[in-house]
């Protein structure tokens, strides 16, 4: 239902109707060009504004509060160079289907002519990292083009959106009316055809791959996923990096594909067929002489549902036409029932340990392979939690992903599993966890390299003991002192080199609430 704004200004327009769409959150680092937006949002008290102190914070946050809302974030951006600094997280939020809407400010339309020395071209920006890319013309038109911003960035799969809006057209008097805002988007419908033909591919029993992504990774998707499985023999995988996933909790111990390609092309080699539920047909994340880009065999590809189709549906389809029963509900307890891991820190025991601590309900947001994939394996017998992973392998997400997801669900505990190197392109989302009190533990893996730099030089042929190459992917010259780099940003820091002081001080960390950080020595 529209309302008339009388005598109102195009931002407070463009700010009520997203809030009108249900919009509640702006990841903001305003400058001179967003002053009447800044304006709006005080005088708007549905849409809460949270400060970065770095554009790619902002853009990562609004990534992970919409993949755990289910719903866009605004983030507010100062003209071309604000917005560059925030494109490697929405290049990650892109490849998650993550609905955020991106505000950026520009010059007053008729100051655009004079190139001033912050002038760019903001839509060749945008548009490698928009699934929209729009630009209001005249303030009077301002709700109606946020809408069309709004309808397409909730439009599944979902992909960001980006409004460009002229500093002028910001100030200048609304009188018409708000725009109709979108409707809540569902799924588009599977088709039916495809779930028959995988019927009759898995009756056959040969050997098949159900890969699941998207929303097919929610409890649902995998319970169901588990009765075709446990009816065919078909295996579990979910793709490599999804954008969330449930885990835990008595749900299938799904494997991710592996992350090089050598070892998913020997996962997938003996399938006859590799059936795609929410996800794309794998492909090799670097291109390696003599591997193969696509990793399953050819001719083995069927796609169940497309990303932005309801993948679960489709699931609970197929696994009726197969007649599979209930899935099994076979549950092991948390390895704390077996005793923690003491001695100095690994990447298996720090798995072990966070998974066997993680309250119910707990947000795990993963960045960084020295204690990721570790983490992963344990976490199959963790108490229920959610996972956010690194989608598109722009580093510098999982902090701010965990700020987001913090703000979308306050009443949820969140885990930053990262890595150091990555953690030091958007540290300060530590700042702001601190201003917000964000109920964020951040747990670094220190280990002093970049170890999977180093991994990569060895498969080139490459050695790190070369003066330019143990340079170029170490961290220890001089170390990084992350209790005291935290406790600069407002967050209690401690640090950790053994099993049994990570368990004690990740214990303390859950119990005091707001944001901590523990580096884990390794």
């Amino acid at each position: 239902m529209t309302e008339r704004v009388a005598g109102v200004t195009g931002a407070r327009a463009l700010v009520e109707t997203a809030a009108a769409a249900g919009v509640e959150v702006c990841f903001a680092n305003p400058g001179t060009t967003e002053m009447p937006l800044v304006t709006a949002l005080d005088e708007v008290s549905a849409l809460r504004p949270v400060l970065g102190l770095f554009e790619g914070v902002c853009t990562g946050a609004a990534d992970g509060y919409a993949r755990l809302a289910g719903k866009p974030a605004m983030t507010l951006l100062h003209l071309g160079p604000g917005f560059a600094n925030g494109i490697a997280n929405l290049h990650n939020a892109r490849r998650a289907n993550s609905p955020v809407l991106n505000v950026v400010g520009d010059h007053s339309s008729w100051h655009l002519p004079y190139d001033a020395p912050l002038a760019s071209d903001i839509v060749s920006l945008a548009t490698p990292v928009s699934g929209w890319v729009g630009t209001v013309d005249s303030a009077a038109r301002t709700s109606q083009v946020t809408v069309e911003a709004l309808a397409a960035a909730m439009t599944p799969p979902c992909c960001g959106a980006t409004l460009i809006v002229p500093a002028d057209f910001q100030q200048a008097t609304v009188t018409e009316p708000l725009a109709a805002v979108p409707p809540p988007q569902t799924p588009a419908p599977f088709a039916t055809g495809r779930v028959e033909r995988t019927a009759k591919r898995l009756r056959d029993g040969s050997r098949s791959v159900l890969l699941l992504g998207a929303e097919t990774l929610t409890a649902r998707g995998q319970r169901a996923a588990q009765r075709i499985s446990e009816a065919t023999g078909a295996k579990l995988y979910s793709e490599t990096f999804p954008a969330t996933a449930e885990r835990g909790g008595g749900l299938p111990d799904l494997d991710r594909l592996p992350y090089f390609p050598e070892a998913a092309v020997k996962a997938l080699a003996d399938a006859e067929s590799v059936v795609l539920a929410g996800a794309k047909e794998p492909v090799a994340y670097f291109g390696y002489a003599g591997v193969p880009s696509l990793l399953a065999e050819p001719g083995s590809v069927q796609i169940l549902a497309e990303p932005g189709e309801d993948g679960v549906g489709a699931l609970e389809e197929l696994a009726e036409a197969l007649g599979a029963t209930n899935a099994s509900t076979r549950r092991r307890e948390p390895d704390i029932q077996d005793g923690l891991p003491d001695g100095p820190l690994a990447p298996a025991s720090i798995g072990r340990i966070v998974s066997a601590l993680l309250p119910e309900n707990a947000v795990v947001s993963v960045e960084g392979g020295t204690c990721g994939y570790p983490f992963f394996t344990a976490s199959a017998y963790a108490a229920r939690h959610t996972t956010l992973t690194n989608t598109g392998g722009a580093i510098g997400q999982g902090l701010p992903a965990a700020l987001g997801a913090a703000v979308a669900a306050p009443e949820r505990q969140v885990i930053a599993l990262q890595s150091d190197g990555s953690a030091q392109y958007t540290i300060q989302a530590l700042w702001t966890m601190a201003r917000e009190q964000a109920d964020v533990v951040t747990l670094i893996a220190s280990n002093r390299r970049y170890g999977i730099l180093r991994t990569e030089l060895n498969r080139h042929g490459g050695s790190a003991g070369g003066p330019a190459s143990a340079s170029l992917t170490s961290l220890d010259d001089p170390p990084l002192n992350w209790p005291a780099l935290a406790a600069g940003y407002g967050v209690p820091g401690q640090r950790a080199e053994t099993g049994d002081e990570l368990a004690r001080a990740l214990r303390q960390a859950l119990a005091a609430g707001g944001p901590q950080l523990i580096e884990m020595v390794l």
